[in-house]
């Protein structure tokens, strides 16, 4: 064909068609991008708008432990023989600050301190708050870290802040307790998420 051949009205027409579907084809990516952005978007604001702050925060603010060995002479009372007892154990301490940032109140059901030994983990409940005072009238060497005591049952108001010492004891050796590979603390809480935390620094010993 010549180029000043005209053309048929049948290749014309075939022409304009083509350049119909070369644009719709275009209107449909253009649109299925606009679309995947926008569900994109709803996603996210979902997300950022769903998503709710923990009902409790809290921080450490110092962590001491009190290791004692204690063994028995072998007399009784009357002056008679009878078996030795070693015990060994370890009385940790956690001064700590909690803050109820949610609508309603806060029952706390257990303090958990976890720790790592050797190849198994750790979890032993806190003491009372009547036990805590207990325990420095029977270790009068640690009377003067005594503080006001955190029950580890405590119900925390909405928009309340508590602050207090828990304690635990721990049937270990001074060895094992330098030997730990880690420490961490979990406040648990009826029908909420449970708080860990950990110290991010030195735990101190009295």
């Amino acid at each position: 064909m010549s180029l000043l051949q005209q053309e048929s009205p049948e290749e014309t027409e075939i022409g304009l068609k083509g350049e119909a579907y070369t644009k719709g084809s275009s209107h449909i990516v253009i649109a299925a991008v606009i679309a995947t952005v926008l569900v994109a978007g709803a996603m996210v604001a979902y997300v950022l708008l769903g998503e709710k702050p923990p009902p409790v925060t809290g921080e450490l603010l110092q962590v001491w432990a009190h290791p004692r060995h204690v063994e028995t002479s072998g007399i009784d009372a009357n002056g008679f023989p009878m078996p030795k007892e070693i015990v060994d154990e370890v009385l940790i301490f956690a001064h700590v600050r909690l803050h109820n940032q949610s609508k309603g109140p806060l029952l706390m059901q257990d303090v958990l301190m976890n720790s790592k030994l050797g190849g198994s983990i750790l979890s032993i409940s806190a003491g009372t708050a009547g036990q805590y005072d207990q325990v420095f009238l029977a270790y009068p060497e640690i009377a003067e870290k005594h503080e006001r005591a955190l029950s580890p049952h405590v119900i925390i108001e909405p928009g309340q802040t508590v602050e207090g010492t828990v304690f635990w004891a721990a049937r270990m050796s001074k060895q094992e307790w330098d030997a730990r590979k880690d420490l961490s603390f979990t406040f648990q809480f009826q029908y909420q998420p449970s708080l860990t935390l950990a110290p991010h620094f030195a735990v101190t010993e009295q």
